[in-house]
């Protein structure tokens, strides 16, 4: 027998009590551990051709599997290690997606990816309102307000500082770490107001993103690795919280990829 909504709702109520500061300071810098260590290993990878992104690592028979599946359409994603991993009062999330853009470049990627004042339009409904806060050569601060909805609908205002780089003109990466998270009561509303740390649900604390664009002939190969941080779920309740939690970082990033292959789909 299912649970019925209302019991869902009162289990996901109980879990959204607010997390103390002391604890959520400690649970991010887990987090920024983690990161460290990650962004070292995508370093690696980012300074040779032949293992720019994932499906350029795999072996010669798995490679083509996996491009026939992208030129097929299928947007893949992988975990990336143990996904969600565990640290003290969070989770980290950690998908690898892959897309296949026919017919265009690396530049026309990048065009649409950076017009940050306008991916509200391509990313809608995700991506409630965005706009570009600063740009200097290959570094740009942006914000955008997202929205979610599983069960419940959760509405955030995010900022992130974006890093382009190259290995060359057909291997190009972008970086982005967010560098505010804050979740909105009320949106749309007089009565909004952004929720202090430590008094929000933690539905998400971080989001680091990190892009890999490889040209390949007349195509674009796309990669993009996001890692998130949201709270823990009690004991006892992973049956029912579980699969909320842990649905939506691979949901958000499948439709990412999803609509910038759209978005770039010759017209």
């Amino acid at each position: 027998m299912k649970p019925s909504i209302a019991v869902i709702d009162l289990v996901v109520l109980c879990w959204l009590g607010p997390a103390g500061v002391a604890q959520q300071r400690q649970t991010t810098e887990a987090f920024d551990q983690y990161v460290t260590k990650t962004e070292a290993r995508i370093a690696q990878t980012r300074a040779k051709a032949d293992s720019f992104s994932a499906v350029d690592a795999l072996a010669p028979a798995q490679r083509t599997q996996t491009m026939a599946r992208l030129q097929q359409g299928e947007v893949v994603i992988e975990k990336q290690g143990e996904t969600p991993t565990s640290i003290p009062g969070g989770l980290i999330h950690d998908w690898v997606g892959t897309v296949f853009i026919p017919k265009t470049t690396i530049g026309k990627v990048l065009s649409l990816i950076q017009d940050y004042d306008h991916s509200n339009r391509h990313y809608s409904p995700d991506v409630m309102q965005s706009r570009q806060l600063s740009h200097h050569g290959d570094d740009f601060q942006v914000f955008m307000r997202l929205k979610k909805h599983k069960v419940i609908t959760v509405v955030l205002d995010t900022e992130y500082d974006v890093h382009y780089g190259r290995l060359d003109a057909a291997h190009q990466y972008s970086i982005s770490r967010s560098t505010r998270v804050s979740e909105v009561e009320d949106p749309g509303t007089l009565n909004e107001h952004v929720l202090a740390a430590g008094h929000d649900h933690g539905f998400m604390w971080r989001l680091n993103s990190y892009w890999a664009f490889e040209q390949v002939g007349n195509d674009v190969l796309i990669e993009c690795e996001a890692i998130s941080l949201t709270r823990d779920i009690p004991a006892g309740l992973g049956w029912m919280i579980g699969p909320f939690v842990n649905s939506i970082p691979r949901e958000s990033l499948q439709f990412t990829l999803e609509s910038t292959r759209k978005a770039l789909a010759p017209k």
